[in-house]
């Protein structure tokens, strides 16, 4: 159908076609047996800084070295993801360059036809603008969900763009808002710098979110800190999302994105992180956000680090899965 959005036929010249590690490809209309389905948002029309985003799937497609036979069984557990989820890749969706609501709005509908189709969505972006269109369309099917969010920033800004109402500085404030995700559903992991100021930390407080600092993670360590952040989102709800911002980890280690704030996690922190939580929350969705391959230097290594995130967080599933 030319044009519906879904990346069925109409593409952008930076949309990805390869499928994530060789996965089989489907369409939106027919997912088969699939567990997990594998999206790509290639949007960056909400980048205040560098942009480049709208590249990052493509990117964290084609970096993986092991080559595309749909096979990555983890060294140290032996389990192949890839088959025990039945994951399926329906490339990248059609986004029309600059215009942000019809973006948006291609997103929600193509995360709800998954939701409802009883798949678990896993979405390349693109930058975190996104993450509102992906969770509140999983709010409309799912309802009540803990969203917990690796960031170097708060993402609670009011309008960071020239006062516009959606940027990768909205998403967080955007959902809670317009009541797609409660306040106190909210974990934020790994937050540093200089921004939000002072009044939205007072908002976001007043909202009952909760929020944890590098500096709360070296006084107290990732692990303690992660349990705390999970227990609190999770208490009363039993699905979860996860949000990856890319610029979580320090810059040295994952310079290509929009945003880097120098003091974040190391990449081996956050693998491992990820991993343990999708094996011990019942995941419904995941974004792997802000990858920005023009500013990765030599090697691709923000890429292949965003690559291996979408591998830890499925073995963490396909965990959990095999357990029940």
């Amino acid at each position: 159908m030319k044009g519906d959005g879904f990346g069925t036929s109409e593409i952008a010249a930076f949309a990805a076609r390869a499928s994530f590690s060789g996965v089989p490809a489907a369409t939106i209309d027919d997912l088969g047996e699939a567990r997990v389905v594998i999206v790509g948002a290639p949007f960056d029309w909400g980048a205040s800084h560098r942009p480049g985003a709208r590249f990052g799937p493509k990117a964290i497609r084609d970096v993986g070295y092991l080559g595309f036979d749909g096979y990555r069984p983890h060294l140290a557990t032996g389990i192949d993801s890839l088959s025990v989820l039945k994951v399926v890749d329906i490339g990248d969706l059609n986004l029309p360059p600059g215009y942000m609501d019809e973006s948006l709005d291609r997103i929600s509908a193509a995360i709800a036809t998954i939701a409802q189709a009883g798949k678990i969505p896993m979405i390349l972006g693109g930058d975190h603008t996104i993450t509102y269109a992906n969770c509140r369309a999983l709010a409309a099917v799912h309802g009540d969900f803990a969203l917990i969010h690796f960031d170097a920033h708060a993402d609670t800004g009011a309008g960071t763009i020239g006062g516009m109402p959606h940027s990768h500085g909205t998403p967080m404030r955007k959902l809670i808002e317009e009541g797609h995700v409660a306040g106190r559903r909210f974990v934020q992991i790994g937050l540093r710098g200089y921004w939000p100021e002072p009044e939205t930390v007072a908002w976001m407080a007043e909202q009952g979110m909760r929020s944890y600092l590098m500096t709360d993670i070296v006084e107290r360590g990732l692990g303690t800190v992660v349990d705390e952040a999970v227990a609190y989102a999770t208490d009363g709800a039993d699905k979860a999302f996860l949000s990856v911002d890319i610029d979580v980890v320090e810059p040295a280690m994952a310079p290509g994105t929009g945003t880097p704030e120098p003091g974040g996690l190391l990449p081996r922190e956050l693998m491992d992180t990820l991993r343990r939580l999708a094996r011990h929350v019942n995941v419904i969705g995941a974004d792997i956000v802000e990858v920005s391959p023009p500013y990765d230097g030599v090697g691709d290594v923000t890429a292949l680090l965003a690559n291996r995130l979408v591998l830890e967080i499925l073995n963490g599933m396909a965990e959990r899965r095999l357990a029940t």
